[in-house]
Order: structure tokens, then sequence, then C-alpha cells
């Protein structure tokens, strides 16, 4: 048996002081390597972003998302046609903003836990079991510069939840985010209503995004409209307002 040193002590006391580390971090919110992430995340100019702006709007009797379809990466727009909103649930669709890889795989990550659900248990997933789900995959740091809008329909009715990058979780009437999101939350401040139908958040959401459209450099060529309702998601798009609004 090796007899210990006096190096070996001394890492112990290092150890045990715990030096100027806090004895309970990391804090709520903070990721141990928060800084090198940060620094990749200002220096990404080439990676793929979807620039952005995303709707959704709660109703009655279902859910309206809406975004546009532009991807940019750095100051080019690298695609015209791109889908912001994805089916993740049969009765619940995600919007994406920021990085695309991240959105990308947090939406495969989604699907596959939600059909393993049902799977084993018989029943669809409900809409706050999905939004904390997705919270916790936020939370965990490995879907970093996400921020999306879960919109979905369960037996209590309608919802529509905000996340950001970092795990947080509200339920809104209406939300949005992206970009371009100042313009439409402009809109949706001026024109939403609790009794408004499907139809009408349709042509709400679709104005909410053109506003953002005109303004948001980052934001364009057309738009993503998904409605769910208790019998599914169903995603067009379009590339000319007009026959929305």
């Amino acid at each position: 048996m090796r007899t210990p040193t006096n190096q070996d002590f001394s890492r112990t006391q290092e150890r045990l002081d715990g030096g100027d580390r806090p004895v309970f971090g990391p804090e709520i919110g903070e990721f141990t390597d928060t800084e090198q992430r940060l620094a990749a995340a200002e220096g990404e100019d080439k990676e793929m972003k979807t620039g952005t702006t995303t709707v959704g709007i709660s109703t009655e009797n279902g859910v309206v998302m809406a975004t546009d379809m532009r991807a940019s990466a750095g100051r080019m727009v690298s695609s015209k046609d791109v889908q912001k909103v994805e089916k993740i649930h049969p009765n619940a669709a995600l919007t994406i903003a920021g990085s695309v890889s991240a959105a990308q795989s947090l939406i495969r990550s989604l699907r596959s836990e939600t059909s393993l659900y049902e799977t084993r248990r018989g029943k669809d997933m409900s809409m706050e079991a999905l939004s904390t789900l997705t919270s916790n995959f936020l939370r965990s740091g490995a879907f970093f510069i996400v921020s999306p809008l879960l919109g979905g329909v369960d037996e209590d009715g309608a919802h529509v939840y905000s996340l950001d990058p970092l795990g947080g979780m509200m339920e809104e009437d209406y939300a949005v985010s992206g970009s371009g999101s100042q313009y439409a939350l402009g809109v949706l401040e001026q024109e939403y209503d609790a009794d408004l139908s499907v139809d009408e958040a349709k042509s709400v959401a679709a104005h909410a995004i053109q506003s953002a459209v005109e303004r948001d450099l980052a934001s364009g060529n057309g738009i993503n409209l998904a409605v769910v309702t208790d019998e599914g998601v169903e995603i067009t798009k379009h590339k000319d307002f007009e026959a929305l609004l």
C-alpha cells in the first residue's frame, strides 16, 4: 500500500475547502460551461439560424400557430422555404426560433418521448406533461439557443406555452418569439379577443406575421400556418398573405 504524501493531504484539504466555488452550486439557471456556450453562440455566424417570427393563439376550439419561412446564416438568407412549426404529438405542435440544429434535435426528442409515453400507458400525453417535458429538456442545456412556442389541445382545452432557452415556461392566451416578435406582439395586442374562432385566429396570426415580415430583416418569404384541434394537427404553407387576411 502506498504511503500518503503531503501533496495528497493538501489536495484533499482543497477539495474540502471548496476554494471559491459555491457549496450548493450551480444555482438555478446556471451551467458549468455557460461562458463557453455564450462565446460559441457569439461566434457562430456560419451556423444556420431561423431568425424568425413565431406566433401562437389559443381559441375555444383549438390553437393557431404561425411562423415565417426564412432561415439565415450570418448575414445571408440561407433558405426561403423553412418549415418552422412541426407536429410533435397527435394534438400538439412546436414552433422553432434560434439554432436550427438544436431545434431539430429538440423536435426529434419530443416526438420520441411522446410516442414512448403513448406506447407504455396507452394514452396521449397531456399538454401540462408535454410542456413540462419540453421545459426540462431546455433546462438540461442540451438544446441551447432555442426559444419555442408549444400549442396543443387535450381534455382540458386549448393551451399555448411560451418557453425560453433556459426552460422557463408560461401558459398564455397568445405568445410570440423570435427576432420579429415585437412587431407581431403589437398586432396581437390590438386584435386578439378571447372569443376568436379558429378562422378568425388564422387571420390575426397571418396579420401578425405579415407585420413582422415587413419590418424584421430576419423574417420573410411566406408563412407556415398550423391549426391544432382535438382532431389533429394541420400544417399549411402560404407564400401570399392576402388569402389569409
